[in-house]
Formats: C-alpha cells, sequence, structure tokens
C-alpha cells in the first residue's frame, strides 16, 4: 500500500474522555507506523505539552511529527527540532490584551516552557487548563515587558459563559482580520493565532516539505479548531462525537467514538 500520513487531533479524538489512548487506537497506530505510514499529533496544545503526550504514546520516534498551537509550530521527534514556527505579531497581541482587559476576560499566551498570565488574570484557569495538559504556568509583569520573544498564540478562556467569547470573537474578525485569526478548539476555548495560521495549513506545508502527495494525507478530529485540517487533507474523519461544523467539514463521520477505539477505525479504513 503506498505510504500515507495521518494527522491526528488530541483531545477528543486520540485520547479518550480520560485523556488516555484506548488499547485499540494504540494497536492500530503501531501497525500503521509498521508499515511505514507517517502519524503527526496535530494539537492545539503547546509544543511541551503536546510532544510530552506523542513521547507518552509512543508517538515520537521515526515517522513521527508534532504540529502544536492549532499549526504555529512543527516539530520533527526523529531529529529532535521544531522544523517551523510562525509567531503571533506583537502589535496584534497587545490589541488583544487591551480588549481582553477592558472587558474583564481572562488570557493567556506562552513562552518556551509554561502558560504565563498576567497579574490582573486570577489563577484558577491557569490552574484548570495547566492541570487538563500537564503544563505548568506562572505569573510576569506585563507581555509588553516580559516576553522573551513574540508568542505563537494566545488563549482566552471562560469556564462559566460562552457568550463573552463569541462576543470576543466577533471584536477579533472585526479589528483584527489579515493580522490574527481566531476560532475555538473547545466550547471553553477561543484560540488567537497568526492570520492564516491553523491545522490545516500545517498540514498542507508538512506534506510539501515531505514531498507527500496531499491526497495520500488522513486527518482526524472532532472541533471547530480541526475544521480547516479535515477539508485540507485527502481524507478529514470527523469523529462521531465531533462538533456539527467538524462533521460538515468531514469526508468521513466515524461510527465509533473517542472512548470507543474511534482512530483504530480511520486507521483501518483509510491505511491498513
Amino acid at each position: 500500500m503506498k505510504q500515507k500520513i495521518l494527522f491526528l487531533d488530541l483531545d477528543g479524538t486520540l485520547l479518550n474522555d480520560r485523556k488516555e489512548i484506548t488499547a485499540g487506537n494504540r494497536r492500530a497506530i503501531r501497525e500503521a507506523l509498521d508499515r511505514g505510514h507517517r502519524i503527526v499529533i496535530t494539537s492545539g496544545r503547546p509544543l511541551k505539552s503536546s510532544l510530552a503526550q506523542a513521547r507518552r504514546l509512543g508517538l515520537a520516534g521515526e515517522g513521527c511529527y508534532v504540529i502544536a498551537y492549532n499549526g504555529g509550530a512543527v516539530y520533527d521527534c526523529s531529529r529532535g527540532e521544531t522544523i517551523h514556527r510562525e509567531a503571533l505579531a506583537l502589535d496584534a497581541l497587545y490589541q488583544v490584551y487591551d480588549e481582553a482587559e477592558r472587558r474583564g476576560m481572562y488570557i493567556q499566551t506562552y513562552d518556551q516552557e509554561d502558560v504565563v498570565i498576567e497579574p490582573r488574570c486570577g489563577e484558577e484557569n491557569a490552574v484548570r487548563y495547566c492541570a487538563s495538559i500537564g503544563l505548568d504556568w506562572r505569573r510576569i509583569g506585563d507581555v509588553r515587558r516580559d516576553l522573551s520573544e513574540a508568542p505563537v498564540k494566545a488563549l482566552l478562556i471562560d469556564y462559566q459563559d460562552r457568550e463573552p467569547l463569541e462576543a470576543m470573537e466577533r471584536w477579533l474578525r472585526d479589528h483584527l482580520a489579515g493580522r490574527a485569526d481566531c476560532f475555538f478548539s473547545s466550547r471553553y476555548f477561543l484560540e488567537v493565532t497568526p492570520a492564516g495560521v491553523n491545522k490545516g495549513s500545517a498540514v498542507t506545508a508538512l506534506c510539501a516539505r515531505l514531498g507527500m502527495d496531499i491526497r495520500d494525507s488522513v486527518a482526524a478530529g472532532d472541533e471547530n479548531n480541526d475544521v480547516s485540517m479535515l477539508r485540507a487533507a485527502g481524507v478529514g474523519a470527523a469523529m462521531s462525537n465531533a462538533v456539527p461544523a467538524a462533521k460538515a467539514a468531514a469526508d468521513y463521520v466515524t461510527e465509533r467514538d473517542n472512548n470507543h477505539d474511534g482512530i483504530e477505525e480511520v486507521i483501518r479504513k483509510f491505511l491498513l
């Protein structure tokens, strides 16, 4: 069979609701790697967290890659290095922070190691978010002064009410069009990324870098931030537990969900 490349979202797709990989998914992934297919963890999570998951799942060796920050960073596991990174323009980041402060919203960004928050943001959201992805967080004084480099993305979180996030999404689309993009990665998370950077753009770029025909790619996801890669890949597979927008963008919707070996279904149908 022709070599293919499989792009896998983590939360709600490869991982079950307990943030674990099921036995069936693990077995099918190993078979795919043994037959020479490539596997790419493709997540909205920061690189450090995404890479830790890849290593824990045994997906950090030859033929494995990690796409993190919704497409903002691409990491070659076999070479142990970041091969692509796109940062959010600082002027756009500062505007997002100013508007979030005006609205009294929680916002965080990232340095190379941690989630970072300003003093005005309470720590409850940072604690909950970091616990869910196995990352650390710390306070900085001010994003204008204390970031060592332009970050790849920012994230607004509201675990109580989605409406403020939706209102912020409308503001972002009106005021930062062409400089930053925004989309939901869960009902609680509004992502802010560099303009034109998303999972779909990363899928396209990595296939080109590897000399692979995009038609030989398969992508699996469940959320709004997966829509771009479901459309970009040769085959887009939405999980049965996916949001309506992901299912509408997909070529195939699984019968099994993320708790019941849904990725094994995708692998056996399109790779093995």
